[in-house]
């Protein structure tokens, strides 16, 4: 007896006749139609190359499953597999890849479990999740060697979430014959490699991550693959009081420390404030205006934690007068709830993180970002549950806070990431980058207290919309439009069904009727005119300025941080977070004079 768990045996005819898709002419039975251009491209490549590992790299809604199984099902009609394994991030996701593959003719067991260590003839393959895998991985590996076989890791970023999930993936599946690796977001900003991804040297020497096909947001957009986004940012005054029991009051969105914004934006998503329930009002809205030529658009709330989500959930029920359906990872219903809203036509959805990767739910149409979780990596998935097109001129509205970060993200969903080991931030556009080195340094002889730092309570919020991002540039008001205004609404009111081009040209239009009847108004007169502080004419040009290097990173797709520079560069001063107005204004008129001599 060697303890090891005995693996069902090979059936003879696994597949029978709907195993191969006739690639190229089709997509594995029962996924699609037809390839995709680039699916049918990245196949092409990899039977050229006959890969042992292979990385995909493609965003959100583009089709990923498809293509993994379309690769799966031809490897396994010409023997080169004799069984598949799907890891996955999640539960859910196990089953959504398991009814994916039971549809393409490809049976997959979703309840596998190592300590059993068999499953029934019947099936071909199993689907675990990262997790699992790292329980018992040589469970793993042994199955892994009792058969040629293929190896699908889903969202691969997620085998480096910890040291323990890397060691596992690299230990199970270091014998398999084939692997597929699947990612649709930015890598991670962490420096742990992940296993089976190749990295080489860039330029400035660091390592970065290679794929070996890569299909981009950019890209996808423009094969009308994926639809565009429409940023809905809302910023406004908050008020919180410190442990110290100091009360302070700052707009979100205004330059602050890092420690400061964060508490600003948690006193924003504070279920008993203003903010929220103004936020979640607006975004009702759209989704009504949406309804309108999308009759079955379903909307989605991620939250924090759990105790915001019912929040959330009571609050949408008040303002709809329909009970939002709320998905709770520890719930053992989540899937069933996921799977029940997909197919009906309920308009909201409030969820934690369960629903943020992966999940397909091809209705949702608004997004409401209300989770202080901000990095690119989980707005990037987050953003991705709205993105998958289903017909020509359909459009997603995602509402989140005026946050730096955030804006950044939104600004620059089109530009493509790798993971970088070693990476030193020297980016203009991180404005806590400085400090974050310096708390770095002050840390590290012994350990901050959490407690200290995340102790605060919300006093109260509220509400202004502040801009609108898309297609690379922001329209909007700068945080000075009431929510429920008539100038909100002009963006509110958008139609639900409108190409990329119709909707950069009506958000236009409507800027320029705004500026119009600005200019027309009565001016009042001047011993009345009331004085802008320094900070917020500072604040309203950082915003300014911050806009047209938006802008000219769309037309010349340059990096912005390459844009400040250059702009530091040629008018002289610090950071933009710290320059002064003269000198803000210098390079505002710079950039402007760019933009005049390449348009000439």
């Amino acid at each position: 007896m060697t303890g090891r768990p005995d693996p069902d045996p090979l059936p003879d005819a696994p597949l029978g006749s709907k195993l191969s898709p006739a690639w190229p002419e089709r997509a594995a039975w029962g996924t699609a139609p037809s390839l995709r251009a680039w699916q049918t491209a990245a196949m092409r490549q990899y039977f050229d190359e006959h890969p042992r590992d292979f990385l995909a790299v493609a965003t959100p809604g583009a089709g990923k499953t498809t293509f993994a199984l379309s690769v799966a099902a031809e490897l396994l009609g010409r023997r080169l597999v004799d069984r598949i394994t799907v890891v996955a991030p999640t539960e859910h996701l196990k089953l959504q890849w398991a009814e994916a593959a039971a549809r393409a003719g490809i049976p997959i067991d979703p309840a596998y479990s190592a300590g059993k260590g068999k499953t029934s003839q019947d099936f071909v393959g199993i689907a675990v999740t990262y997790a699992g895998v790292a329980v018992n991985p040589l469970a793993m590996r042994i199955r892994t060697e009792r058969f040629k076989t293929l190896v699908i890791l889903d969202e691969v970023h997620h085998a480096g979430d910890a040291l323990s999930w890397g060691e596992g993936v690299r230990e199970a599946f270091e014998p398999a014959a084939r692997r597929l690796a699947l990612t649709g977001t930015p890598f991670r900003s962490d420096i742990n490699p992940i296993p089976f991804v190749t990295y080489a040297p860039g330029g400035d020497g660091v390592p970065r991550s290679v794929a070996d096909y890569t299909y981009g947001y950019a890209h996808a957009l423009a094969d009308h693959v994926v639809r565009p986004v429409l940023f809905m940012a809302y910023s406004g005054e908050m008020t919180w009081r410190t442990r110290a029991g100091d009360e302070i009051a700052a707009r979100l969105g205004e330059p602050l420390t890092k420690d400061l914004t964060n508490q600003a934006l948690r006193t924003a998503l504070d279920p008993s404030g203003s903010w929220i329930p103004s936020v979640l009002t607006a975004a009702d809205r759209r989704l009504s205006e949406v309804r309108r030529h999308v009759p079955d658009a379903g909307g989605l709330v991620i939250a924090t934690d759990q105790d915001s989500a019912r929040s959330y959930a009571k609050t949408l029920k008040q303002i709809t007068g329909e009970s939002a359906v709320v998905v709770l990872s520890d719930e053992k219903a989540a899937s069933k709830k996921i799977t029940e809203f997909t197919d009906s036509d309920k308009r909201w959805m409030v969820a934690v993180r369960m629903v943020s990767e992966g999940v397909d739910v091809p209705r949702l149409a608004v997004g409401v970002y209300a989770t202080t979780t901000s990095t690119p990596l989980f707005f990037a998935q987050a953003v991705g549950r709205f993105v998958r097109a289903r017909n020509r001129g359909e459009t997603a509205s995602v509402f989140l806070p005026s946050v730096p970060s955030l804006l950044g993200f939104a600004s620059e969903m089109e530009v493509e990431r790798d993971h970088v080991l070693g990476r030193k931030i020297t980016d203009e556009g991180d404005i806590f980058a400085a400090e974050d080195e310096l708390m770095a340094q002050a840390n590290a002889g012994e350990g901050a207290s959490d407690e200290l730092e995340a102790s605060f309570e919300a006093l109260g919020s509220e509400a202004r919309f502040d801009r609108v991002l898309f297609d690379g540039g922001e329209f909007g008001h700068a945080g000075e439009v009431h929510v429920g205004s008539e100038e909100e609404m002009d963006f509110l009111g958008i139609p639900g069904l409108l190409e990329p081009g119709q909707m950069r040209e009506l958000l236009q239009q409507r800027q320029s009727d705004r500026a119009k009847k600005q200019k027309a108004a009565p001016r009042p007169e001047s011993d009345t005119v009331a004085q802008v502080s320094t900070h917020e004419q500072l604040a309203i040009m950082r915003r300014e300025l911050n806009g047209l290097v938006a802008a000219w990173h769309h037309r010349t797709g340059q990096a912005h941080g390459i844009t400040h520079a250059a702009l530091r560069k040629e008018c002289g001063g610090p950071a933009a977070a710290v320059a002064t107005a003269d000198q803000l204004q210098s390079r505002i008129e710079r950039i402007r004079d760019w933009a005049t001599r390449k348009s000439s």
